[in-house]
């Protein structure tokens, strides 16, 4: 949600926002690694994707498909890095971010935090609460949701929009 709500504050278009909330999720596809086992998972998250190095290949993929390339590769980079922010307060005490892999690893690599707290706690709790708040937020202003691009006609009606149709695109001509 800090991606759809972070891309919904710049000039961005629907898909220069969706790319907001991939860039905002990016350093988690190395949790993926839970699909084969947890060693991997517990081995390799924080790791392969929370390093300065698949921030700019992540945010420099995503500028390459934006129409505004520059503001994109910022506002991607820097959501990016607010996921590792996030992730360095609130994923708990033994989980530490790799920053500088492939560059640097092993012992004296890792920044942790002694003082984050629980990934399930009332500081990450509230977080989510008002970016919940702010995307429902968003959609009653702005009358979009996060799946303006994905599910077009869902996000209208979730925003209280018509859906779209063809039979109410078609014009009419009277002959009188």
């Amino acid at each position: 949600m800090s991606g759809w709500c972070i891309g919904n504050l710049l000039p961005l278009t629907a898909r220069e926002r969706l790319f907001c909330m991939i860039a905002a999720s990016a350093p988690d596809v190395d949790g993926l690694g839970i699909i084969v086992s947890e060693h991997w998972y517990t081995q390799f998250h924080h790791v392969l994707g929370h390093n300065l190095l698949f921030a700019l290949i992540a945010s420099t993929v995503l500028a390459i498909f934006s129409t505004r390339r520059v503001l994109g590769f910022v506002a991607y980079c820097g959501l990016f890095h607010l996921h590792l922010l996030m992730d360095y307060w609130g994923s708990g005490r033994d989980w530490g971010l790799c920053y500088w892999w492939p560059f640097r690893s092993g012992p004296g690599s890792w920044w942790m935090n002694p003082y984050g707290w629980d990934f399930f706690s009332w500081q990450n709790i509230t977080a989510a609460f008002l970016l919940l708040l702010w995307t429902v937020w968003i959609g009653y202003r702005h009358k979009r949701t996060p799946l303006e691009l994905l599910m077009p006609s869902l996000d209208r009606r979730l925003v209280g929009l018509p859906a779209e149709t063809a039979s109410s695109e078609q014009v009419v001509v009277s002959g009188e």
